[in-house]
């Protein structure tokens, strides 16, 4: 395996804050390695520095000549006026030089299937002209690729391509080049990289082997061993400053060396953890009608996006809605909203439903710029009262010294969601994207909604952050619909899945986000054969489930349902079989975090139980139709 990069001790400074200090990394052929933490933690500028495109203050870094380094950052596009989507991509190349690589064929169907290749740059929305210059960086095709936020202006189906053309230019064995990306997708991380780096806000960046999952099992495990050294230290100070307050004895010079001791642990107390935690909002009282679609359509000039559709929620529905770009999902949740009446039939609104909407752009805090996040939450309510007795906004889960049943100021809970102080009273104007959408959620919960609607609720979001977000909705009880191109938030917090494929209809998605992309690809004439073949399996065997989901009242005989009664038990004792498989595999990782190997085996082992867990849960699915 060749050695492709090295940083040595490398240090950065801005102003007085530090954000590396003397970090060594390294990157190998065939490394795919995933970086994650806080946003502003210094993720981006890490890259910038692997790529050359800024040095360190102090330390080195040191690529093996001959390695062709391309980056994808977050600036826009830099093209000259009146240059074209084929300009941009393949320069002065003929057509025959890239047409006929199989490879470039791919990164066009991939990311640019929608747009013309002639089509001027300057007429690009924003999220199209980052797809040009990820295409553009890939048609390069670098020894060393470094990505920053790559799946930003993705969908799904973009994402799942992006995942598989990575993993079979990477990720195959005795590969060669390496791979570094910064992303808050965890399914992407997870599908795509083999090791994680976080930047943990410090100066420190901390190494771990594995994808995402195993990076969250391992990081749990140095947590909890963290916390039990914590305990003990925090025992030891207080026994130590209780013998300091008996009296004049401590205050000799003969027991010094027990008052060096407490000093010592005093001073070795570490800073507190950044004490972000989102919590659970109680709802107002739902009756049984909460929001139906009847009969709706919903016409623009150039098409019709709801053709005739019937869509009902009931309280407590969690439905992800994904699709195509354009097909009509932000319209969806504008009619739910009431900021949009259909063409024809109808939206029908429960008496009791007090609607949230969480929009991608956050601009409903355009209007209250000049305030503070602090003032903001005053504006919807002065105090909430912490705990589950009350109106209960907030859950027993409370941050240190928190009494469940007591009230919080509006101050208090900007603190809790990750705002310091100086951050929380500066003027929203200047506030940071994940940021403001942290903001305008808490807005949002504080006013008690009892349905929550949400398009794309990870932009700008750290993992730390969405975590907490997902642990939030997780518990929420009100009626939740997300639209979300992140599959791995969709398929935690949301039930069921919908589908809109740019043909005016709202599709269920039995099988899930696997379901709609084998659908897609099937519609696109995509080969199964490709690198992700897997994922393509996978998807055809929803596919299949829909199908037969699809047949229900068919005639079966008697020894086919008789069959399928057997088949649901032997799947279901199965199934039962891999959750103890998988909790073991899970107790030996915590154990062992790091032994990079082992765990490394062991994640493997993992995600193959979890494929072998969704055939089977499948499968379980035609034989209980069949069996009735």
């Amino acid at each position: 395996m060749g050695h492709l990069l090295g940083a040595d001790g490398i240090s950065l400074a801005f102003a007085d804050r530090v954000l590396l200090d003397g970090v060594s990394l390294g990157l190998d052929d065939g490394d795919r390695v995933g970086v994650v933490g806080p946003n502003g933690a210094g993720k981006s500028t890490l890259l910038r520095m692997l790529a050359g495109q800024r040095g360190p203050d102090g330390g080195r870094v040191t690529r093996v000549g001959g390695t062709t380094v391309g980056m994808l950052d977050q600036r826009d596009l830099d093209a000259a006026p009146g240059a074209t989507i084929l300009d941009i991509v393949h320069g002065d190349a003929e057509a025959h030089e890239w047409a006929s690589d199989a490879r470039i064929r791919s990164v066009h169907a991939g990311l640019l299937a929608d747009l013309s290749l002639d089509q001027p740059v300057d007429n690009l929305s924003g999220g199209e002209r980052r797809r040009v210059a990820l295409a553009a960086l890939l048609a390069t095709d670098p020894d060393m690729l470094l990505l920053d936020e790559p799946t930003n202006h993705l969908d799904v189906e973009g994402v799942d391509w992006l995942a598989r053309h990575l993993g079979a230019r990477y990720g195959k064995p005795g590969a060669s080049g390496a791979l570094v990306v910064v992303t808050h997708d965890r399914w992407f991380l997870d599908a795509v990289c083999s090791r994680m780096w976080e930047v943990v806000g410090d100066g420190a960046v901390e190494g771990y082997e594995g994808g995402y999952a195993a990076y969250v099992l391992a990081r749990a495990e140095r947590a909890r061993q963290a916390q039990t050294a914590a305990e003990k230290r925090d025992n030891l100070l207080r026994k130590e400053l209780a013998w300091l307050r008996r009296g004049a004895p401590a205050r000799t010079s003969k027991p010094r060396f027990r008052i060096d001791a407490a000093n010592a642990l005093i001073a070795d107390e570490p800073a507190p953890r950044d004490t972000l935690e989102l919590t659970r909002m109680a709802t107002r009282r739902l009756g049984k009608d909460v929001l139906d679609l009847e009969d709706v359509t919903v016409t623009i000039p150039d098409r019709t996006l709801l053709d005739n559709v019937t869509w009902r929620l009931g309280p407590g529905d969690r439905f992800g809605v994904v699709g195509v770009n354009g097909a009509g999902k932000s319209t969806l949740l504008s009619l739910l909203a009431g900021r949009r009446q259909p063409d024809a039939g109808r939206v029908k609104r429960g008496k009791t439903v007090a609607v949230a909407e969480l929009s991608q752009d956050v601009g409903e805090l355009d209007d209250v710029g000049h305030l503070t996040p602090v003032q903001v939450v005053e504006r919807e309510r002065g105090t909430v009262v912490v705990g589950a007795g009350s109106s209960a906004h907030f859950n027993a889960r409370t941050s240190i010294g928190q009494r469940a049943g007591t009230e919080m100021t509006a101050g208090q809970l900007t603190e809790r969601l990750g705002f310091t102080r100086a951050r929380a009273h500066t003027p929203v104007k200047d506030l940071s994207g994940g940021e403001r959408r942290r903001l305008q959620l808490l807005r949002l919960l504080v006013s008690e909604p009892n349905v929550l609607l949400l398009d794309e609720p990870t932009n700008d979001l750290d993992t730390d952050t969405l975590a907490a977000v997902e642990d939030l909705l997780d518990g929420w009880s009100g009626t939740l619909v997300v639209v979300s191109h992140d599959r791995y938030l969709l398929e935690r917090i949301c039930d069921r899945q919908w589908a809109m494929y740019g043909d005016g209809k709202l599709v269920d998605l039995p099988g899930g986000v696997d379901e709609y992309l084998a659908v897609r690809r099937a519609a696109m004439g995509a080969s199964d054969g490709d690198a992700g073949g897997g994922l393509a399996s996978q998807a055809s065997s929803s596919s299949s489930a829909a199908a037969v989901t699809s047949m229900a009242g068919s005639t079966a005989s008697q020894a086919e349902i008789r069959q399928a009664r057997k088949d649901v038990q032997r799947i279901e004792r199965r199934l039962a079989k891999i959750t103890e498989e998988e909790s073991a595999l899970h107790t030996q990782i915590a154990d062992n975090p790091t032994d990079y190997t082992a765990v490394a085996a062991w994640d493997a082992q993992l995600r193959a139980l979890t494929d072998e867990r969704d055939t089977l849960e499948l499968e379980w699915l035609e034989a209980a139709e069949l069996a009735g």
